[in-house]
């Protein structure tokens, strides 16, 4: 497998991509994909050129491209998409890179919320479900073409549509995680409440030479050292950090904090804080050291690749909207996780 593709949006702060297939994001049916499959569209990268490679269908390339359409003019193709994490949208990028002289003229994309589990007769038949949230948009060849979307709602699958043919590399929907808080809350159990599928997100760190914070609230388990967060040596007195927003406001009751894979790079020590700050959700600037941050977890040593799993004293059970994770003095983490219970009111 190829290195991970960023999941935050550089461009767009405070954006995640809510068709990344590292997050459950799938590509459905399309209505034509004779030269290559849709499925590269939510893949990793921006995709490779390989010289002279062919398949029997024709010249390999790494995307998602349609036959050349032959027929009346006003045609398309299209992809349907089902995110993997349901939210709104507020930008997208397609992505035609190495596609020159076989990239669409043109995209527009449609969005629905749909419910349940429904196969691909359902899916075709849904058509006056979905809303169109970006117009037919010129395309340029062999480029990352950035289109920002005005659309609060919340949707869970999207249909690129592409005019009149062609190959794109991949697709991303940036945008901010609309968990269905109703039934996670009907459930009263513990859950993840810095998750990114329930709408965490990292607001800033000290460092993040080489890897990104976000991996740390991924789903699932690290699949290696990139699949985490790593700062650089530090040469000098002080410790790395990162602050991160809980996708609800709530009382952290245990952490587990992961290094696995990170062997002669772990952190020696962490520890985490906490503040409840109201009215701070992003993309309002993370809380300063004025916010009331207080211990939630005192520093405690780590080993090297493994699980740690923290309690959180019961007096400091309190009510949080942010965290902050400090690492002694620097190093690498896979993942945190924050085990809670919901507050009411944010």
């Amino acid at each position: 497998m190829g290195p991970l593709s960023p999941t935050v949006n550089t461009t767009h702060e405070g954006l995640i991509d809510l068709a990344s297939a590292r997050l459950g994001g799938r590509a459905l049916l399309a209505s034509d994909e004779f030269f290559a499959p849709k499925e590269n569209l939510l893949a990793p990268g921006r995709g490779v050129f390989i010289e002279g490679k062919y398949t029997d269908r024709g010249k390999w390339m790494d995307g998602w491209e349609t036959r050349r359409r032959r027929g009346p003019e006003g045609g398309y193709d299209w992809c349907l998409i089902r995110l993997g994490v349901p939210g709104a949208i507020s930008a997208i990028t397609v992505d035609t890179n190495h596609f020159r002289g076989n990239h669409p003229a043109a995209c527009s994309l449609d969005a629905a919320m749909l419910t349940g589990s429904l196969g691909g007769r359902q899916l075709r038949a849904l058509d006056r479900a979905f809303t169109e949230v970006l117009p037919r948009s010129p395309l340029a060849g062999h480029t990352e073409n950035e289109f920002k979307v005005q659309s609060g709602s919340r949707y869970t699958h999207v249909r690129l549509k592409i005019y009149p043919d062609g190959g794109v590399a991949r697709l991303r929907v940036w945008g901010e995680a609309r968990p269905d808080w109703r039934r996670i809350g009907a459930t009263r159990r513990a859950i993840d409440l810095v998750a990114v599928e329930h709408g965490g997100l990292p607001l800033s760190t000290s460092d993040q030479f080489f890897s990104e914070p976000l991996n740390l609230i991924m789903p699932g388990r690290p699949r290696d050292m990139g699949d985490g967060w790593e700062t650089r040596r530090r040469r000098g007195p002080g410790h790395d950090w990162v602050v991160l927003w809980l996708g609800r406001r709530g009382v952290i009751e245990r952490v587990e904090l992961d290094t696995t894979h990170f062997k002669g790079n772990f952190p020696e020590s962490a520890s985490l804080e906490g503040c409840d700050v109201r009215g701070g959700a992003p993309p309002r600037p993370p809380p300063g050291e004025d916010a009331g941050w207080r211990e939630l977890v005192p520093r405690a040593g780590l080993r090297a690749n493994a699980r740690h799993r923290l309690a959180v004293a019961q007096a400091a059970r309190v009510p949080v909207t942010h965290v902050r994770l400090n690492i002694f003095p620097d190093g690498g983490v896979a993942r945190l996780r924050l085990w809670g219970k919901i507050v009411d009111g944010v």
